[in-house]
């Protein structure tokens, strides 16, 4: 399916204009209540909408946008008395606030109720005298009129017999983008067949939200809060994760966005690769240990939320191959902790699923908020920070190229493998990486038939890995050239591995 990914598509304009308005409502309202009803109408100040068929349309679609931004839940459309825009802000008006699932939601007023799945006939058909549609349809569904074929919905088992022999292409195949995107299946119809998220399946990956052209998916966000806590005066520490490289403009480097984040008000910056580098080196005993020796049949990486969540759903009998290892978020937070007791901890980096993981009973004591790239551009619009024309003040020099490819399809495995090879001459590796939900779900059928035993298996939600995430800003291509240049920049290429286990340089790049 193509991908609008690194398109400024009005869908993101508008995100990043909801984003910052309530960044701006954070720093600067001094009447919150009536300053966020007023929003839509500063949003959508115009008489004729230019997408929608109406202002008010436009309207209903801001203010749920706004409530999601704002951390809140969208409004029940089907109940007797309509909710205030500000219903239940004072619960959000706050420095501490997790999220509440479901992250992930379907705005009613904005699904264009898409066709699920159908092949239709376009114009393009030159009615040819041979009908091949019409002799491989195995139900009969398929009539001409007037010389031109037309598809029967009620017969069609959408085989797609009649598109593939067609000599002209003039039969499409029309599915709804979001539900196409979701390897799990878990978008569904509601009575008026607009799509609702069927919260026990989805796992938070984000791809529905990013490959809706209407904007009608969306999920929560923590900057309100976060903002309040910077406000707070408590020491707000970030730690990135390394697909940031790129993320704000091609002249950007590592430290210019580290000065940036410090101009914004945050204590200090790690890179969230010094967790990856500790994970990888543990990952590399275990395997050796237990993998290679037969005593465990295959093992699984921990770091991407949605991957670990689809094992746990659909192939339970996995649990125990999972990696015990702390996901570079947690490790790095934890470190982060250690050395600043008193601080707290936001993750910024390109996932949507990483907000849920943050959620769980065992993490939220080590990390406090999740946001990404996407909404950390309003944060830096709202205050009026050109990330592009700061002067680097600070170095971003944490971790090796190891901790730092953990952001790219197959990284991890790759970062893994090379520590196996440093640490443990002469033991042979398995690699298998799988790369969007529904390749995942592959691997763990074949894992799960003893086709995988001996493997090393990375499995990433996002296609192309973390840099592709749902809460990015730059194309998938752009953004893999620039996360290479920040591996190539480490000074070790992988870490040193000694008596402790601590992650010390290992080997220069």
């Amino acid at each position: 399916m193509s991908s609008m990914r690194g398109i400024d598509t009005p869908i993101r304009q508008r995100r990043r204009m909801v984003f910052r308005e309530v960044a701006n409502l954070a720093y600067t309202s001094t009447n919150l209540r009536d300053d966020m009803e007023a929003l839509p109408y500063k949003l959508v100040d115009y008489e004729e909408s230019e997408y929608w068929e109406s202002v008010y349309r436009d309207r209903a679609i801001i203010r749920e946008r706004i409530r999601l931004a704002m951390g809140m839940s969208l409004r029940p459309e089907n109940r007797n008395r309509p909710g205030h825009l500000t219903e239940g802000v004072e619960e959000s008006n706050i420095a501490e606030k997790y999220y509440e699932p479901p992250l992930m939601q379907v705005i009613p007023s904005a699904c264009n109720a898409c066709p699920e799945n159908m092949y239709e006939v376009t114009n393009t058909c030159m009615g040819c005298v041979a009908h091949p549609c019409q002799l491989v349809c195995p139900r009969g569904a398929i009539r001409f009129v007037k010389g031109k074929s037309v598809i029967d919905q009620e017969k069609c088992i959408r085989c797609g017999k009649c598109k593939e022999i067609c000599p002209y292409d003039a039969i499409t195949h029309r599915e709804r983008p979001c539900k196409a995107a979701c390897g799990l299946g878990a978008i569904k119809s509601d009575v008026h067949g607009r799509a609702v998220i069927d919260n026990h399946m989805c796992v938070s990956c984000g791809q529905c939200m990013v490959s809706c052209p209407f904007g009608a998916v969306a999920d929560k966000s923590q900057i309100f809060q976060l903002i309040r806590a910077m406000q707070s005066g408590k020491s707000v520490i970030a730690q990135v994760a390394p697909a940031f490289v790129g993320q704000f403009g091609p002249k950007v480097t590592p430290d210019m966005f580290k000065t940036a984040l410090k101009e914004l008000g945050f204590a200090d910056v790690y890179e969230t690769a010094i967790g990856a580098d500790a994970g990888c080196m543990a990952e590399a005993e275990h395997y050796v240990k237990e993998v290679a020796t037969g005593q465990q049949a295959f093992s699984l990486t921990s770091c991407c939320p949605s991957w670990i969540m689809m094992a746990e759903h659909l192939f339970p009998e996995t649990i125990d191959k999972i990696s015990p290892e702390l996901t570079p978020m947690v490790a790095t937070a934890r470190k982060i902790k250690e050395d600043h007791p008193d601080a707290l901890v936001v993750f910024i980096g390109p996932c949507a699923s990483k907000k849920l993981e943050a959620m769980r009973t065992t993490v939220r004591s080590d990390v406090d908020f999740v946001i990404t790239f996407e909404e950390l551009a309003g944060m830096f619009e709202a205050r009026g920070i050109l990330v592009e024309e700061i002067q680097a003040l600070d170095h971003m020099e944490d971790a090796t190229a190891a901790g730092r490819g953990y952001g790219v399809a197959g990284g991890v495995a790759s970062a893994i493998e090379a520590c196996i090879k440093a640490y443990y001459p002469g033991t042979e590796v398995r690699i298998e990486h799988a790369e969007s939900l529904t390749e995942c779900k592959k691997v763990l059928l074949l894992a799960k038939a003893g086709k995988m035993n001996g493997c090393l298996i990375e499995g990433m939600a996002c296609p192309g890995g973390c840099i592709a995430g749902a809460g990015t800003n730059i194309a998938l291509e752009q953004a893999a050239k620039e996360l290479s240049k920040f591996k190539e920049a480490a000074h070790d290429q992988i870490p040193r591995k000694n008596s402790e286990q601590d992650a010390e340089p290992y080997g220069d790049a």
